[in-house]
């Protein structure tokens, strides 16, 4: 355990207030913030995850994903249990939502030096928070991306977008790419499906963007739930309007958690939020989750030249070390050595 950061005890009490996400919980004594992972102990504020992670592997980057960052290099990804959102559809559910279904925290014990030399060793050019909230094991990621921007390495969040201004500040030093999870277009869905708001995940967008950190941001597709043509537009307009360079991912969904009985996504519905994206002004669309499609690939915006081949994570074809494409020499804007 750890004393946590951005926190505050209340005056005269021994209730504390949280920061570090947008619930900024107020927790009593003795209990723990929305995420079941920080506890209030005797006025200080603990994150239970600091020494404790549930997962570790060695991934492409493009799994994240991030396609305009790094492409074809490997991402040393960990994770420790816990989230702040509940979201219905959650295909890590078995580790993001553990502390708030059985109340218990599992992993193993690490600390920050111990993971950015296993990245060292695995011959990873960055190191990924990612596959629960890196937002609910906040002091873990940060003093491991201080002591991974020592040793040469990069620092990638992937998350859901709901951390406070003072959160993204803290980290920015030393986070060079985040992927963030623009879930839907709807506040209902987002109160409804994911128990959180839509609000401050547009405000982390435009914030990150601000801070020079590169972004990429994700919407998993769900026919009937968030997929419809004046959400997308509503969704695609306001990603344009911050930056039409920002590459949106549009993934199929497959039913997981309390989704069963949600059917997969129809590619119809994916190739009409493309085509919207892309009449909205966006300059870079993907599309996850179906194996061997064109539109996982990098086409330059400018002339149309194929620059990154891609059939799921592995790359066909790369020609964007220099950053501009090698026909018209048009910049395509990303992180690209």
């Amino acid at each position: 355990m750890k004393e946590a950061y951005l926190y505050e005890q209340k005056t005269g009490s021994k209730t504390v207030e949280c920061y570090l996400c947008s619930h900024r919980c107020v927790i009593k004594e003795n209990s723990t913030g929305f995420c079941c992972v920080r506890e209030n102990k005797d006025g200080r504020l603990l994150s239970l995850t600091y020494d404790n992670i549930i997962a570790s592997n060695l991934d492409p980057v493009e799994k994240k994903p991030l396609f305009h960052f790094l492409p074809g290099t490997k991402t040393y990804s960990i994770a420790a249990a816990g989230c702040n959102f509940t979201c219905s559809f959650c295909q890590n559910f078995k580790i993001s939502q553990i502390p708030r279904s059985a109340g218990i925290i599992p992993g193993k014990k690490i600390n920050p030096e111990l993971i950015v030399e296993a990245a060292l060793n695995s011959g990873a050019d960055s190191i990924s928070y990612t596959y629960t909230e890196p937002t609910v094991y906040f002091e873990l990621a940060y003093d491991t991306a201080k002591l991974a921007c020592d040793a040469g390495l990069r620092n990638i969040f992937v998350s859901n977008g709901f951390m406070t201004e003072k959160c993204i500040d803290k980290i920015s030093p030393y986070l060079h790419g985040i992927n963030i999870d623009l879930k839907s277009y709807s506040n209902d869905f987002y109160k409804n499906i994911c128990g959180s708001r839509l609000e401050p995940v547009l405000e982390s967008i435009k914030f990150v963007h601000k801070k020079a950190i590169w972004v990429e941001v994700t919407t998993l597709l769900i026919n009937g739930y968030n997929d419809s043509s004046e959400e997308i537009k509503n969704l695609t307009n306001f990603l344009a309007n911050i930056d039409p360079y920002i590459p949106w991912h549009i993934s199929r969904f497959h039913p997981d958690f309390n989704f069963m009985n949600v059917r997969p996504t129809h590619e119809e519905s994916l190739l009409s939020a493309m085509n919207i994206g892309l009449k909205n002004g966006l300059k870079y669309v993907y599309m996850g989750n179906i194996f061997g499609n064109k539109a996982e690939s990098t086409f330059c915006h400018k002339c149309g030249n194929l620059l990154i081949g891609r059939k799921g994570f592995t790359l066909t074809k790369n020609s964007l070390e220099s950053g501009c494409c090698n026909v018209c020499g048009a910049e395509i804007p990303g992180i690209w050595a």
